[in-house]
């Protein structure tokens, strides 16, 4: 795991030079930092910046990939955001991972680093009215460095392209349904996660392909340090001892959730681009069925899904914990 963690810094060292910056602002000393990395999320971002500011966000480090629907210009004014862009390959870049390395090692050092997609809203116990900095101050009273998540699909009752939405508006107001009990989890042989799948894309696109749904597990806060990498998006983080965030029983581990509002009705768009681009997987030939339903407008609602009330509802489910916070 050493060498395989330096050769993976290394090649995010050599990608340094995908970036360029686009606006410099300045990144307060304190306060938790959120790192992602975009493209053509406009109908997002506005919710999205607003969400993180409510939790208490300090400041925003994000990388532009060849966006053409103004998300670049509408990062570059934001107060709080430095904003850089590239037109290299998202997925020779580790699917952005390489980039968004760069940037912790430079300015996350020794600080509390939140690294999300713009399709996902961070909700945790207690968080309407307990901000990111009383979370990260519990965190380093219990000696934790890193912090769990499992990401909730949710999804509109109705062909998901024929709901309303427009930008500023809470995604949970349109999305507002989600699978609540079919899930399944796993240690990682190798890196030693929770590895954990099921949720409506495992119900609906790989029924057959179990083993190929999509990993619903993260840790996508951590107090980053000199030499941290993530290995698979934020699904698996070196060294191997920061993928151990999940209360197994022991008690005391506060987890939370990832919103995932990736079934907004622009969906089909953007899964006919990807089917195009093919940046976003590995094996693209295994996700193109995936994709192709997905153009179709389909209706991801059944008689098992339940309309998504808050943080204790996902709580009393057993979807993340309160441990000792």
């Amino acid at each position: 795991m050493r060498w395989k963690r330096r050769r993976l810094l290394y090649r995010s060292w050599k990608r340094r030079n995908d970036l360029t910056r686009v606006s410099k602002k300045d990144i307060p000393s304190q306060g938790v930092l959120v790192f992602a990395t975009l493209r053509n999320e406009m109908l997002r971002l506005p919710h999205w910046l607003d969400h993180y500011r409510a939790l208490g966000v300090s400041h925003f480090l994000v990388v532009d990939n060849g966006s053409d629907d103004g998300s670049t210009a509408f990062l570059a004014e934001q107060p709080d955001v430095s904003l850089w862009s590239t037109h290299h390959s998202y997925k020779a870049a580790r699917f952005g991972v390489d980039w968004l390395t760069c940037l912790q090692h430079r300015y996350g050092r020794e600080r509390w680093c939140l690294t999300v997609d713009a399709d996902e809203v961070l909700i945790y116990p207690e968080s309407n009215t307990r901000d990111l900095n009383a979370l990260t101050a519990h965190l380093d009273a219990q000696n934790r460095r890193a912090f769990g998540c499992l990401m909730l699909d949710l999804y509109p009752k109705g062909p998901v392209g024929q709901a309303r939405y427009k930008a500023g508006d809470d995604p949970m107001t349109v999305l507002r349904w989600f699978d609540a009990d079919n899930y399944r989890a796993r240690r990682h042989e190798v890196f030693g996660n929770l590895w954990i799948q099921g949720g409506v894309r495992d119900r609906l696109f790989f029924g057959s392909r179990p083993e190929r749904a999509p990993t619903l597990n993260k840790t996508p806060l951590v107090k980053w340090q000199r030499g941290y990498v993530y290995v698979t998006s934020t699904h698996q983080i070196l060294p191997r001892d920061l993928n151990d965030v999940f209360d197994l029983g022991e008690g005391g581990r506060v987890s939370g959730v990832l919103l995932h509002t990736k079934f907004l009705p622009n969906i089909g768009e953007k899964s006919h681009e990807e089917l195009s681009r093919a940046q976003h997987f590995e094996n693209s030939d295994l996700y193109a069925p995936y994709y192709a339903a997905l153009i179709d407008d389909p209706d991801l609602w059944c008689d098992a899904s339940v309309a998504y009330t808050g943080p204790d509802q996902l709580i009393d489910l057993g979807l993340m914990s309160r441990g000792n916070w």
